[in-house]
């Protein structure tokens, strides 16, 4: 068999295997431009993506190839996504020829446009090779060192996609409303293990070299690569725990309930799609709680708490194997529907597995947290506050606020509330169903509500179109007393009056004492109050990062002072690089006259952060 003609031959068993979406699908959201790609899907959209890659972690870059299988309707150009990638070579996989290439336009926030000529205009499948290495600062891809790691002895490395940084290490159409399958050769360090958001090893490859495969179409943002020492340990019989081996056996206890979890939300929404759900816990400086990478969990240690207090965030990440991955925001504008609906789904598998008094105290927090947020963005920039936000000519990022995801879940209660659980359900699910492997937009999600959940009257009275195309938080918000709160609630009243009342608080958990310490915010505690509760509890020294982190951003505002409690903050801000705890822990140094010592620790920690968290506390700190 001629060369070519077996490279045909592969594609093609290749694209068979992947579950493609329906076209007519397809090409009604593609009618509506992704402002944050240079991609032309109507003319090349890509459906299959092959890696072949190598890992150097003496120059920290990936080198190798990648080739991307499109779909053309009389394409001339092909147009991709890159970001400081250089490119060495494009041709055609199955002729073997070179093709013309060139860098297009260049944006600061979404990198530059490579444009492929094909040598004549195209129409069906049509396979692109491109040989290509990037950055050693690539902003997907953080290298560690092995001192930055939990065993000390092997570098690491992890990528974060989400949102458009999928194209500083492959070059891509990085868009949500674009998916595709995608195989994978990695070649790594021998002794280390890499693991991708597709199928995965379960041990030591003896050559350094793994092949992956992903089966469902994802979009670019799910494409996620970790390489280092890690360890897996089985906890289900879909479910198993990845980390580095010191910390594997905490890890699988923590998260020991997963298996648990998966059953339940199918039993709300639906069969789980992607065959297995794996965590793989990552050193302290990735940037978030934890990223849906399909079948495989990105998660920061912080969640290790010792008393599984924190695994509403395993249920959060579980949640996108139905909102986010299955069904897909089609473009960063719509990301509420995402994040909106995976809080919902999120809260109701807390309630199945821990009970409602527990589920309630989330609802609470995420009530607290959004309303703080709309008050803040109200003063001067209200139209943050939509969940049909504008992110045109923004770095995406700049959506990720309580507003797509606790106002989001706070709509989605309301519906609940309007048409009664039983008919929501049936309506998720069926929504879940009728979208899978697809991206949709806020009006089409709209249309769909209008069309399978809500009259004109109910739509009409319960103010939707405000609820998401407009500012503020509307007066029909749904709100909840947790029966677990009331108790802190008294103890906070007490404790207010006398800084001495001693109070019961062993059965606490987590959202408890984060409860405790939003009432203490908005309270007149003094530095004695808090010198009281540093004496009985040693927050200083809590192990907890959630709780360390809410006593620190109540403490500093208010002067607090003790022996080491500088010294601890310090520690904790080089040592842990989770921007839900860095931000507002800087910021309260800085708003409480303590800009230097901010900007001295940072100019120390700042290399250990992942570019994400970087980018947010640049801003913060010049």
């Amino acid at each position: 068999m001629k060369p070519y003609l077996s490279s045909i031959l592969v594609l093609l068993l290749f694209l068979s295997s992947c579950q493609i979406q329906e076209k007519s699908h397809v090409l009604s959201i593609l009618n509506k431009p992704d402002p944050h790609s240079f991609a032309d899907p109507r003319k090349a959209e890509l459906k299959s993506l092959k890696l072949d890659l190598e890992a150097n972690f003496k120059k920290n870059i990936l080198f190798g190839s990648a080739v991307l299988t499109l779909d053309c309707l009389n394409a001339d150009t092909i147009k991709l996504d890159t970001d400081n990638l250089t490119i060495k070579r494009v041709y055609s996989e199955s002729l073997k020829t070179d093709l013309n290439f060139e860098f297009g336009k260049k944006d600061i926030i979404l990198g530059t446009e490579l444009l492929v000529f094909p040598n004549k205009k195209i129409t069906g499948n049509y396979a692109i090779h491109i040989d290509y290495e990037t950055s050693s600062e690539a902003k997907a891809l953080q290298w560690l060192k092995p001192e930055q790691t939990n065993g000390k002895t092997k570098p690491f490395l992890f990528t974060q996609s989400q949102a458009i940084l999928a194209r500083s290490w492959i070059p891509i159409q990085d868009g949500p409303g674009i998916r595709f399958c995608y195989k994978a050769k990695i070649k790594v360090p021998k002794g280390m293990m890499a693991l991708m958001s597709a199928s995965n090893p379960k041990e030591l490859s003896h050559d350094g070299i793994y092949e992956f495969e992903m089966k469902q179409p994802i979009p670019a943002y799910l494409m996620a690569l970790a390489i280092g020492d890690i360890s897996f340990k089985a906890t289900g019989h879909r479910t198993g725990v990845y980390a580095e081996p010191k910390i594997l056996e905490s890890a699988a206890w923590e998260f020991g309930e997963t298996e648990k979890m998966i059953t339940e939300a199918e039993k709300l929404y639906g069969p789980y799609k992607w065959e297995r759900y794996d965590l793989l816990v990552l050193p302290p400086s990735f940037p978030f709680g934890g990223m849906e990478n399909p079948r495989l969990t990105f998660l920061t240690p912080t969640v290790i708490s010792g008393d599984r207090s924190l695994v509403a965030l395993i249920a959060h990440e579980l949640a996108h194997s139905w909102s986010g991955n299955l069904v897909t925001n089609a473009t960063w504008n719509d990301f509420w529907l995402n994040e909106g609906f995976t809080v919902y789904f999120e809260n109701r598998i807390m309630e199945a597995v821990y009970g409602k008094d527990y589920s309630d105290m989330l609802r609470k927090l995420s009530y607290s947290e959004l309303y703080s947020e709309v008050q803040e963005f109200m003063i001067a920039r209200p139209n943050e506050t939509k969940l049909g936000i504008n992110l045109n000519k923004r770095n995406p990022d700049d959506g990720v606020t309580s507003i797509a995801y606790d106002k989001g879940f706070h709509f989605l209660l309301l519906l609940e509330n309007l048409v009664g659980r039983e008919k929501f359900d049936f309506f998720l699910k069926e929504y879940f169903e009728s979208f899978q492997f697809k991206s949709i937009t806020t009006e089409e999600f709209v249309k769909y509500l209008r069309s399978n959940l809500i009259d004109d009257d109910q739509w009409n009275s319960t103010n939707i179109e405000e609820w998401i195309f407009g500012v503020g938080l509307p007066s029909n918000c749904p709100k909840v007393s947790p029966q677990r709160f009331k108790a802190v609630n008294e103890v906070v009243n007490n404790f207010i009056l006398d800084e001495s009342h001693e109070f019961e608080s062993k059965l606490w958990s987590t959202h408890e004492w984060l409860y405790f310490f939003n009432l203490l915010k908005k309270s007149e505690i003094t530095k004695k109050g808090l010198k009281e509760l540093e004496k009985r509890f040693h927050f200083t020294h809590m192990e907890n990062s959630e709780i360390f982190a809410a006593w620190a951003t109540l403490a500093i505002p208010r002067g607090y002072q003790n022996s080491d409690f500088d010294d601890k903050v310090s520690e904790f801000l080089k040592r842990v690089g989770r921007r839900k705890f860095l931000t507002p822990i800087y910021r309260a140094l800085i708003n409480s006259g303590k800009k230097a010592f901010a900007q001295k620790i940072y100019s120390e920690a700042r290399s250990g952060y992942h570019s994400v968290s970087q980018e947010t506390l640049d801003d913060l700190l010049k």
